[in-house]
């Protein structure tokens, strides 16, 4: 008969040197913990700026099968990090099972929010990341498939590369930069971003931008963060922020100068980013969730994830699912609607540390969301003509 799960909750830095012995030793032997965000590494660093920081030790009798990193806010918890960290799971070996349902039970969690929950479970349900895998031989065996398979496209950018250089003058790239000037910008200018799509921004609260300046400082050997810049003529026209670990690069904010976007320099950027990268070593390139088109034509690899918000039995409804439920018979689109508001509050309730700021937040999105869906009311219906 198995042992009764059991869990302690302590803060990470309590954690002893055999503990984070056995941590590393699960994500160098369990393949599904190849991304850097389950590296011990990156739980020490952010258990140091992330607001509400706790880890759970699951247990079966006195043997140590698994960690958690996570937040909370208020009965509420979320991976450590969110809604910047985009994979998570319990840190385990490979055959120990823990499910997403034990994990919300034991943490006595009134509600548990994952986007992107590595692992077994039954809640939520199952969404697809993408990524692109090299073989052996690196970037030019990768590229030399990719382009014979999509060739109109990759000719395509090859020619922007061309029209970006007789625009500004030379192209230059440079990987692993940790200036913290320079992540500013971009910080900057992603914030600007997230705020002209009407989306949260998710640096207003602080403590996300100390994250990425944290993980920077900190380089490791085999996992850090840095930057990617490239530049035309000495002018930035593109900068993407980076995770990574072992041969794991994860892609994680890209911006780039919109006036130059006929040149493709966000892209062409994350290509060059992948041939210098491979030279030393890294095989494995996440771009996060499908959906952007371009994805379709880097990456030639998928991976399931699960989507999930597990609540108590018996609890009334969360801020979040009661917004979502305005929105939807607001806008009259039911599900989607409804999952897009869902998401929208996990990333409010994430940010803002307060009750006060996680209900400002609330109230700032769902009026903007029926706004937009009153716009779309009073849109006419465009008629075709014969």
């Amino acid at each position: 008969m198995a042992e009764t799960l059991q869990v302690d909750i302590i803060r990470t830095e309590a954690l002893d040197a055999a503990g984070v012995a056995l941590w590393r030793e699960w994500t160098a032997t369990n393949p599904n913990l190849t991304s850097p965000y389950f590296r011990w590494d990156y739980a020490e660093i952010a258990s140091r700026v992330c607001p509400g920081a706790a880890l759970a030790v699951f247990r079966r009798g006195e043997r140590i099968v698994g960690f958690f990193p996570h937040q909370r806010r208020g009965g509420a918890v979320q991976p450590l990090g969110a809604p910047m960290n985009d994979y998570h799971g319990v840190i385990a070996a490979v055959d120990e099972t823990i499910t997403l349902e034990e994990v919300a039970r034991l943490l006595k969690a009134r509600r548990l929010n994952v986007p992107s929950w590595i692992g077994a479970g039954e809640a939520g349900q199952l969404r697809q990341t993408v990524q692109a895998e090299m073989p052996e031989a690196g970037y030019v065996a990768w590229y030399a498939e990719r382009r014979k398979t999509f060739g109109k496209y990759f000719k395509d950018k090859e020619r922007a590369r061309r029209s970006l250089e007789a625009d500004l003058g030379p192209v230059t790239v440079e990987r692993g930069l940790r200036d913290p000037a320079l992540l500013d910008h971009l910080i900057d200018l992603k914030a600007a971003q997230y705020r002209r799509s009407g989306l949260h921004d998710i640096f207003a609260c602080g403590w996300t931008r100390d994250l990425l300046h944290a993980l920077m400082a900190d380089p490791r050997e085999d996992f850090g963060a840095s930057m990617a810049a490239m530049y035309g003529g000495g002018r930035l026209t593109a900068v993407e922020f980076s995770l990574y670990a072992g041969r794991h690069y994860h892609f994680w904010f890209p911006v780039y100068e919109p006036t130059l976007a006929r040149c493709s320099p966000g892209i062409l950027l994350s290509m060059d980013t992948m041939r210098l990268a491979s030279e030393e070593g890294f095989r494995v390139f996440d771009f996060g969730f499908e959906g952007e088109g371009y994805k379709k034509y880097f990456c030639n690899a998928r991976q399931s994830v699960r989507e999930a918000v597990v609540v108590q039995p018996g609890l009334t409804q969360s801020l979040g699912e009661a917004a979502a439920g305005v929105l939807a018979r607001a806008g009259g689109r039911g599900e989607a609607l409804s999952a897009s508001m869902r998401r929208r509050w996990a990333t409010i309730e994430a940010c803002e540390a307060s009750a006060g700021g996680r209900l400002r937040g609330a109230a700032v999105a769902v009026g903007a969301a029926l706004g937009k869906a009153a716009a779309k009311k009073r849109t006419p219906a465009r008629v075709a003509h014969a």
